[in-house]
């Protein structure tokens, strides 16, 4: 009788990068390419020689691509009024997918550059990947629902999902999760996402762990990490995007009415997860910098069983504890009331000489991990579709005619004019 070989735990260098971003980065794809790199750049010296290193970006860092080719728009400052400019010089592109798809204006300017702006957010990511031979999570981005069709990819009308993409160090596809519980920026209100199934949660195994992916909010969601626990998830990734002040208080869905301060509310996330051992690990990395009228800031953290991170620390405005393996210090510290004033001195057109000034960092934590026993699950019609588009197989479709767009012009032009105007603050 063969005695079977038994297998060696895996050793992870896990990796979470804190960029500061701006509209500018987005405005063309060589602005892209550049603030991306810087990221991989920042985890260069934080990646093990020889091993296997796993690093994970931010929520949303494909969001603003929305901008690229639009930068003569970033004067109007606010985020409302650059959209309403862009639909507007874009309408030849955006008004048939509105009417067609039935969808709102801010989806439609979305999904008018999608396939563009998917091709060049994967095909970064891959680059970038293979590079720096790292397993990456991508961060998320809104991204489309694919199909494949022979040598082309044919996008789900209307749908576009929070989205992350996990690549190996070949820039090869591992799977892709979408995010299930939108906040009301990422809602109708907002930036007008479709949320994610619950169903379609899977842990992906590899050999920088079984990873599970709960984007933001989701990582708060007992019914996500419930999931992804019973499925055998080993470590959390929770790419982020906090947008407020770190410092000021929030209260969201399903119970707007319980207001705390934004780092209270943030242990109940990865801090929580792993304290409570439903999932041993855990990678939030956060994205700071003011992005026109919008603030984003935090503190990225990994965290782990208590034992493995005996030492006292946490967020800002909450106690000293253990289970943090890594923790980026805020940009300053003091009192609560200095340091909740120190966060709106930062936020976006505040007028102080400290607007924008928020902490880059990139922190790492060394992980050993169980043997992997699962198998991979099977990929879905989109991942297919995202595997055949990287190896380039296949390509998404080049924009359609502007014909259509041009005929119903006439029908839309001035009330969306009138919207621009009766929208616009002094």
């Amino acid at each position: 009788m063969t005695v079977p070989t038994p297998q060696a735990p895996r050793h992870v260098r896990a990796v979470a990068v804190q960029p500061h971003w701006s509209a500018r980065d987005f405005t063309t794809p060589d602005a892209f390419r550049r603030w991306m790199r810087a990221q991989l750049e920042m985890a260069r010296p934080h990646l093990r020689p020889g091993g296997v290193n796993l690093v994970v970006l931010t929520e949303l860092n494909g969001l603003p691509l929305v901008l690229r080719g639009g930068g003569w728009a970033l004067r109007l400052r606010t985020f409302e009024r650059v959209a309403l400019a862009l639909f507007l010089a874009r309408l030849p592109r955006a008004l048939p997918v509105l009417l067609r798809e039935r969808v709102s204006p801010i989806r439609a300017l979305q999904l008018a550059d999608i396939d563009a702006n998917t091709e060049l957010y994967l095909h970064t990511c891959r680059d970038l990947a293979r590079e720096y031979g790292v397993y990456l999570c991508c961060g998320s981005a809104p991204m489309p629902r694919y199909k494949r069709s022979g040598t082309i990819l044919r996008r789900a009308p209307g749908v576009l999902t929070n989205q992350t993409v996990l690549l190996d160090p070949q820039g090869d596809l591992i799977g892709v999760t979408d995010k299930v519980h939108l906040t009301p920026d990422e809602e109708a209100g907002g930036v007008d996402l479709t949320p994610g199934d619950l169903n379609e949660l899977r842990v992906f195994p590899t050999p920088a762990g079984d990873l599970g992916v709960a984007i933001s909010l989701d990582a708060f969601r007992a019914d996500v990490i419930g999931s992804l626990a019973a499925q055998g998830c080993i470590v959390l990734l929770q790419p982020d995007a906090n947008g407020a002040p770190w410092t000021s208080q929030e209260g969201l869905p399903p119970d707007p009415a319980r207001v705390r301060d934004q780092p209270v509310a943030w242990l109940e996330s990865s801090w929580q997860v792993t304290a409570q051992r439903q999932i041993p690990y855990a990678v939030n990395p956060m994205v700071v910098g003011n992005l026109l009228d919008l603030t984003f800031d935090g503190q990225s953290a990994i965290t782990g069983p208590a034992e493995q991170a005996p030492s006292l620390r946490s967020y800002v405005l909450t106690d000293p504890r253990p289970g943090f393996l890594a923790l980026a210090p805020w940009v300053t510290e003091g009192t609560p009331d200095e340091l909740r004033q120190a966060g709106l001195d930062r936020a976006a057109h505040s007028g102080h000489p400290l607007e924008n000034e928020y902490r880059e960092d990139t922190l790492h934590a060394d992980l050993t991990l169980p043997p992997a026993t699962r198998p991979a699950p099977p990929r879905t019609p989109h991942e297919d579709a995202l595997d055949a588009l990287l190896r380039g197989e296949a390509r998404a479709p080049r924009p359609g005619t502007w014909r259509a767009g041009l005929a119903a012009l006439p029908l839309l032009a001035l009330p969306l004019l009138a919207l621009a105007l009766l929208r616009r603050r002094p």
